[in-house]
């Protein structure tokens, strides 16, 4: 996606990678759907769909801006990255950290307006965030640790509408993380090379493509079955199962078409596989849920 035509902001859009919004956000939907419904019976109000989006776009915001700053220098050496907003110039780092600044200020503002619980939790959050950018330089884990990042859009969501936990929220955040971390072994391998050469920890270069590819796909076994168990613990019907079944082609197909000795179609895998699958889920919740009005 290109933002030439917008300017400054558009790079901004840009170094956030804006589009890539539809993996985390309609899981995030779905955890305040699914909370509001199997909690308390009812449907979430707009206003904290509202609140939850301002929320997220802050918490991503601020997320990739931090991994851009803290990033910057090993962004630079990677072929793959050196044209990025920082190390070509595009952005000055006190301009980025500005930006994560007024993100950090939407995202606490957004989680004042949900349940208190939220703003009481947000400080974890907030370590997440800061967290993440820096494995990569001591573990191999890194890529877990995104997903245990990122995995809290659909946990708070639900608590944002809720203000307690339960045991659908913890499947699917956990869903979400495997998700999130296998997808992003996945990504990776193109940087497989590089990260051997400059000490960049992660699972491919720890164990090679053939073993990394493997391990995203065990990640994203535990995806589907969490997913399949979140129809066994909660009101959703047969509407969502053949939403979750269409997430496991879709994670099928993903593994299919990326092999150790071909990883030409990463993106394809990343982000057109990953971008339909949320939806799917999303979308088929929506129907289940709203459209029959199971709650």
């Amino acid at each position: 996606m290109r933002f030439g035509r917008l300017g400054k902001f558009g790079v901004f859009l840009e170094m956030i990678k804006i589009e890539h919004t539809i993996f985390a956000l309609p899981f995030a939907f779905m955890g305040a759907l699914l909370g509001a419904v199997v909690m308390e019976k009812r449907l979430p109000e707009w206003s904290e769909i509202g609140w939850i989006l301002l929320a997220m776009i802050g918490a991503r915001s601020a997320a990739m801006g931090l991994n851009r700053v803290i990033d910057r220098a090993i962004d630079k050496r990677n072929p793959r990255t050196a044209m990025r907003a920082i190390p070509a110039g595009l952005l000055r780092v006190r301009e980025v950290i500005v930006f994560i600044a007024a993100s950090f200020i939407l995202l606490f503002i957004a989680a004042s307006q949900l349940d208190p619980i939220c703003i009481a939790l947000s400080p974890i959050a907030v370590f997440f965030l800061v967290f993440y950018s820096f494995t990569k330089r001591f573990t191999w884990l890194c890529h877990v640790v995104l997903g245990l990042t990122i995995g809290l859009a659909p946990l708070g969501a639900w608590v944002a509408v809720t203000g307690e936990f339960g045991t659908a929220a913890w499947l699917l955040y956990i869903a979400n993380v495997f998700w999130l971390a296998g997808f992003d072994i996945i990504y990776a391998c193109q940087d497989f090379d590089f990260d051997r050469g400059n000490r960049v920890h992660s699972i491919p270069a720890r164990f090679g493509l053939t073993g990394a590819l493997t391990l995203a796909r065990l990640f994203h076994v535990i995806t589907a079955v969490c997913l399949l168990l979140l129809f066994w613990t909660t009101n959703l019907s047969w509407i969502y199962l053949i939403g979750t079944i269409a997430a496991a082609a879709f994670l099928f197909y993903e593994h299919w078409i990326v092999k150790p000795n071909d990883i030409s179609r990463v993106q394809t895998a990343f982000f057109t596989m990953n971008g339909a699958l949320s939806t799917v889920v999303l979308a088929a919740t929506l129907f289940d849920l709203v459209v029959l009005h199971r709650w």
